[in-house]
């Protein structure tokens, strides 16, 4: 499972004669947040600029340093594929609000949770208005969504059924804990040195200061 940041600015290659199309400037997604459609390249032309996609089924690897795709000639635009204009962008899915069918504020989405079949599993959380599982992980499980909004609309959730999923489920944002954590101790274990360095030279002063 990973966030779908992780894939932004990664260069595309054709399997076939290994020549870079591009790079990822985004992903598509379908109305339904049930799986990739594609991938944003950007748009091209002055007037009428065309969007640059390539769509899912010429993908055949999402890795972790390239995006490898079926062949050179894989990169389309909207005017050959009209559903493209269909698609949801990610960043337009950002910053969406999650309620409930109550209308309790849950969060906003901050990112998408994609498997390795290019699946959408979950919603990582830019804001949390609630406390519990779903605070702790910053995540809302897909499974826990009732409704997704169309192109702009709010996502509805039911709350109770994200808390009891997302108990056993780990998210990405517990990983980026995880390296904040570990980041945060490294000042102090270099403090710790200088200390431990200081200490070593007042050891060495002190044969000199008893030889006076």
């Amino acid at each position: 499972m990973r966030i779908g940041k992780e894939l932004i600015g990664k260069p595309i290659y054709s399997v076939i004669d290994g020549r870079q199309l591009g790079s990822v400037k985004d992903l598509f997604l379908d109305l339904d947040l049930d799986i990739l459609t594609g991938i944003f390249l950007g748009r091209e032309g002055l007037i009428n600029r065309k969007i640059r996609a390539i769509r899912r089924d010429h993908i055949t690897v999402l890795g972790v340093d390239a995006v490898l795709v079926s062949g050179p000639d894989v990169v389309t635009d909207n005017v050959d594929t009209p559903e493209v204009e269909l698609w949801l962008r990610r960043d337009e899915l950002q910053g969406r609000d999650i309620d409930t069918a109550g209308g309790t504020k849950v969060g906003t989405v901050g990112d998408v949770m994609i498997d390795a079949e290019a699946h959408i599993v979950g919603f990582a959380l830019a804001k949390v208005y609630v406390e519990g599982p779903v605070a702790e992980k910053r995540m809302v499980v897909k499974q826990a969504v009732i409704e997704t909004g169309g192109k702009s609309g709010i996502i509805t959730v039911d709350l109770t059924k994200a808390e009891q999923l997302e108990a056993d489920t780990a998210a990405p944002a517990e990983d980026m804990k995880e390296e904040e954590a570990l980041t945060s101790e490294e000042p102090a274990e270099e403090e710790g040195g200088e200390v431990s360095k200081g200490e070593a030279e007042n050891d060495a002063e002190t044969p000199s200061e008893s030889e006076h």
